[in-house]
């Protein structure tokens, strides 16, 4: 990697060539993505790989159109030849594109943020790492699972922001996923139950990791995963289901963070579940979901993957905090540079990524999470209102439709229940619904004391795929009369 004074010269090159060439605008982003990841079955490790991957990314904006270009080479010539890239895609593009692209006026930043991070899992052995997988495989042998693998996913982004207002931006986060999987097999039928942590990614270094004791998570993972071979199987039908913000957080990833994505909302985007049932009109007027809902967007939670001191359009973090449900009505659309006037707003508000630098920014989610009640409410007394219900933990399988609307969730541990208190554990379910009759079905809200910060470590977008990481928070939610499948029977 290059010192960041050759990394500035670098990028001062790319901008000035980008000018002289005829650009409008230009930004450059320099950086290096490292990964490491780890993966034990049973009493061996089976993977250890680490990656590293350099590169460049130049986007020009000629006579309102975007081109770009990227090398893996950090040298002038690269540079020179990427200029000359991206300004001969700028002028393909011309004569094809529908709406001109005219950018805002944003703040100017010279600046370094390098994110809050205990032990830097980079700089801890692969034998600790090892020794710590093996021990959480062994705790679930010793219980008595038949099957244990775990892993440990490690990523950092060092990465160099500027443009050609004059904006020079260094920044590093670092980001750790640990996660198991344990299964259960009953030897006489041949039927099996599996249960994977409920562990979250987070922006988080290796104490992180520890504190999360998977050792005596899957201790407990494997007990569950042999209540679920002996649990009965659920009935369809009706119910009112309290959802843990271990699976809601997933819910609300699929259809409040990607159905209000402005390229989705446009149809600019159409990949990956497709474009959005939501339309600009619905501003400030579409009923999203019921008075108690509240979504909140943000870039600064601690811990959450999205968290970061500014986007890769260098617009800082402070834009990209808005509320996007307020009281149940929809109030904001994530937008990237450049998208806001499309729909007569002023400014956009720091929701763009690049997962490399030398991929081209596109909007993506920042941290978009569920506002617990304001008012005293604990998971108990959620149960309480509830007479023939669902709780349910855990995300699981899930899809959506082309619009975001039509969907399907599944989970982890499902409990029965009656007459307001928890039951029986039972099996092979999955919630069914619309995203706004849905959200208008809720009723009840945890508090702040219920609060959980899942989320995607990589959420794909784009064509090419661009990953993404990004945090949810939630609290457990009272949905009534929500349509629950049995996931068994070919029936439903």
């Amino acid at each position: 990697m290059l010192n960041r004074t050759d990394q500035l010269d670098l990028a001062d090159l790319a901008i000035r060539l980008a000018r002289q060439t005829g650009a409008d605008y230009a930004d450059v982003r320099i950086g290096r993505t490292s990964t490491e990841y780890l993966l034990a079955r049973e009493h061996r490790l089976e993977e250890c790989n680490q990656q590293s991957e350099l590169g460049l990314g130049l986007r020009v904006l000629l006579k309102h159109s975007w081109g770009f270009a990227a090398s893996q080479r950090l040298d002038r010539d690269a540079v020179s030849r990427c200029v000359d890239r991206a300004i001969d895609n700028a002028r393909a593009v011309r004569p094809i594109q529908a709406r001109p692209i005219a950018l805002e006026e944003i703040p100017v930043h010279e600046a370094e943020w390098v994110m809050p991070l205990g032990t830097d899992p980079f700089s801890v052995s692969a034998d600790i790492k090892a020794e710590k997988l093996i021990a959480i495989n062994a705790a679930a042998l010793g219980a008595g699972a038949d099957f244990c693998t775990s892993s440990f996913l490690f990523a950092r982004d060092e990465r160099l922001f500027a443009n050609s207002r004059g904006s020079r931006i260094f920044q590093t986060r670092t980001r750790s996923f640990p996660s198991f999987e344990v299964t259960a097999v009953d030897r006489q039928s041949g039927a099996f139950a599996s249960r994977a942590s409920l562990a979250p990614a987070r922006a988080a270094g290796f104490d992180y990791v520890i504190s999360c004791d998977l050792v005596a998570e899957a201790a407990l993972a494997t007990e569950q995963a042999r209540q679920k071979l002996r649990a009965q199987s659920a009935p369809p039908g009706q119910y009112d289901l309290v959802i843990d913000p271990t699976n809601l957080w997933l819910t609300i990833h699929e259809t409040v963070g990607h159905s209000t994505e402005l390229d989705r909302v446009l149809g600019w985007e159409a990949n990956f579940a497709g474009t959005s049932f939501v339309k600009p009109q619905g501003l400030d007027r579409l009923r999203f979901g019921s008075p108690l809902m509240t979504i909140l967007a943000d870039r600064s939670q601690d811990g959450g993957l999205a968290s970061v001191a500014f986007d890769d359009d260098g617009v800082g973090c402070t834009a990209a905090e808005f509320p996007i449900i307020e009281n149940g009505i929809l109030r904001n659309f994530q937008m990237a540079l450049g998208q806001a006037g499309l729909i007569g707003l002023e400014r956009s508000n720091g929701c763009a990524y690049a997962a490399r630098p030398t991929d081209f920014p596109i909007q993506r989610m920042p941290n978009i999470s569920l506002k617990p009640n304001p008012s005293p409410c604990s998971l108990n007394e959620l149960f309480a209102g509830v007479d023939h219900g669902l709780y349910i933990v855990g995300s699981g399988s899930w899809s959506i439709d082309q619009q975001r609307d039509n969907f399907q969730f599944s989970g982890q541990l499902f409990y029965e229940i009656k007459n307001g208190r928890l039951g029986q554990m039972l099996r092979d379910v999955a919630y069914q619904g619309r995203t706004l009759d849905f959200w208008n079905a809720m009723d009840g809200l945890g508090d702040a004391s219920t609060y959980f910060l899942g989320g995607s470590f990589y959420c794909g977008k784009g064509e090419p795929v661009q990953l993404a990481p990004v945090s949810h928070g939630a609290v457990p939610a009272r949905f009534r009369g929500v349509t629950v499948l049995n996931t068994a029977s070919q029936d439903t």
